[in-house]
C-alpha cells in the first residue's frame, strides 16, 4: 500500500493525535535548546561586569543560538501544515504579541552579531542591554501565550480570537510569563556552569541559586492558581491518574537542582533543568489535549485538533516528511554541540 496515495493509511483522529504529539516534541526541543540561550541572555548583565565576562557568556552560545531557533520555525511550519485553522487563529488573535516576539528575536540577533563588530565600549553596553532585553521579552511573551492557552480566551463561532491585548494580560498568564522567565534564567545559569570558569563561574552559581528560589515561588503560585480556579487544566490527569507521574517527576527534578549546585555537578544540573522543561511541556500539552485554543465564550467554539486539522492526505504526507527529517535535525544538533563542547576561551577572534 502506498501511504501517500492512500489517505486512510492512518485514520484521521489518529493522525491528528500524532501531529499533536509531534508539535509537543518540537515545542519541547525549542524550549530546552533556545531556553538556555534565552537564559544566558537574561543572565548576561547580571553574572558578569567586565567586558571579558560578557564576551564569555555570549561566546558560550555564539556558534549554536541561531540553530536553536530553527525548532521554533519548524514548530510554526508544522502548526501551519497540520492545523491551519489554529495557525490562523493564533497569528490573527495574538498579532501584536507575535510582532513583539519578532522584535525580540531581531533585537537579540542584531546585538549578538553586531557587538563583535565594534570596539566602542559605549556600543558594547547598548548591545549588551539589547541582548538581555530581547531575551527577557521573548521568554515573557512565550509564557504569557502559554498561560492564555490554558486559561482560555475569547473565541467566537468562526474560531476567531476576539480578545483585546490588555485582556490577554490576565493575572494567570502574567504569572506564567514571569515563571517562564525565571525557568529559562535558571536553565541558562545551569548551562553556563558547563561553559565558564573562574570568578565568572562563582557568579553564575550565585545567580543559579537566586533564580531557583524565584522560580520555585512562582511555580507554587501558578500551580495553586491552576488547581483552585482552572479545573480544565487538570481534567485529563484526573481522568488518567497514571499521568500524575509526570508532575511527580517534575517536582523531583526541581528539587534535584540545588543538590547539583551544592555538589558541583554541572552536567546533572543542566539535565535536571532540561527534564523540568520537558515535564512542563508535557503537562502543558496534557492540559490542553484535544484542544489547541480554549474559548471562554462557549466550549463549542474551542479550536481543537479535530476542527482545525488538514486533510488526512496532508497529515500523512507531512508525517512521512517529518519521520525522514527529524533524525537529520537531531543528528545535526548533536554534532554541533559535540564540536563546540568544553569551556569558553575568550580571544580576539571570538565574541
Amino acid at each position: 500500500m502506498d501511504p501517500i496515495a492512500d489517505p486512510t493509511f492512518l485514520d484521521r483522529s489518529t493522525l491528528q493525535s500524532v501531529w499533536f504529539l509531534l508539535l509537543t516534541v518540537l515545542l519541547t526541543g525549542y524550549a530546552i535548546l533556545d531556553g538556555f540561550d534565552l537564559g544566558v541572555g537574561i543572565n548576561h548583565l547580571l553574572v558578569g561586569r567586565s567586558d571579558a565576562d560578557r564576551r564569555a557568556t555570549i561566546g558560550s552560545i555564539g556558534p549554536i543560538w541561531d540553530g536553536n531557533e530553527v525548532w521554533l520555525v519548524t514548530f510554526g511550519g508544522a502548526l501551519f501544515a497540520a492545523f491551519p485553522v489554529a495557525y490562523a487563529s493564533f497569528f490573527s488573535g495574538f498579532y501584536i504579541a507575535f510582532m513583539l516576539l519578532l522584535l525580540g528575536l531581531i533585537m537579540r540577533a542584531v546585538c549578538l552579531e553586531f557587538r563583535v563588530k565594534t570596539e566602542s565600549p559605549g556600543m558594547h553596553k547598548v548591545f549588551d542591554f539589547g541582548f538581555a532585553l530581547g531575551s527577557v521579552l521573548i521568554a515573557l511573551l512565550l509564557g504569557v501565550a502559554a498561560g492564555n492557552c490554558l486559561y482560555g480566551i475569547r473565541v467566537d463561532s468562526a474560531l476567531v480570537i476576539r480578545e483585546p491585548l490588555l485582556n490577554q494580560l490576565n493575572p494567570f498568564s502574567l504569572m506564567t510569563g514571569l515563571m517562564t522567565v525565571a525557568l529559562f534564567a535558571l536553565h541558562g545559569a545551569l548551562y553556563l556552569r558547563l561553559r565558564v570558569e573562574g570568578a565568572l563561574l562563582a557568579s553564575v552559581e550565585r545567580w543559579a541559586w537566586r533564580w531557583w528560589w524565584i522560580f520555585v515561588a512562582l511555580f507554587v503560585a501558578v500551580t495553586a492558581y491552576a488547581l483552585r480556579d482552572l479545573p480544565q487544566v487538570t481534567a485529563n490527569i484526573r481522568n488518567w491518574p497514571v499521568l500524575w507521574a509526570i508532575p511527580a517527576l517534575n517536582v523531583l527534578a526541581i528539587l534535584n537542582v540545588p543538590r547539583t549546585i551544592r555538589h558541583r555537578q554541572p552536567m546533572f544540573g543542566f539535565i535536571s533543568s532540561s527534564c523540568m522543561i520537558m515535564a512542563f511541556a508535557a503537562l502543558f500539552s496534557m492540559a490542553l489535549y484535544p484542544d489547541l485554543i480554549r474559548s471562554t465564550v462557549d466550549p463549542a467554539f474551542n479550536v481543537t485538533i479535530s476542527n482545525a486539522s488538514s486533510s488526512p492526505r496532508t497529515l500523512t504526507t507531512m508525517l512521512i516528511i517529518a519521520l525522514i527529517g527529524m533524525p537529520i535535525v537531531i543528528a545535526y544538533t548533536v554534532a554541533v554541540y559535540w564540536i563546540f563542547r568544553g569551556k569558553v576561551r575568550v580571544d580576539r577572534s571570538g565574541y
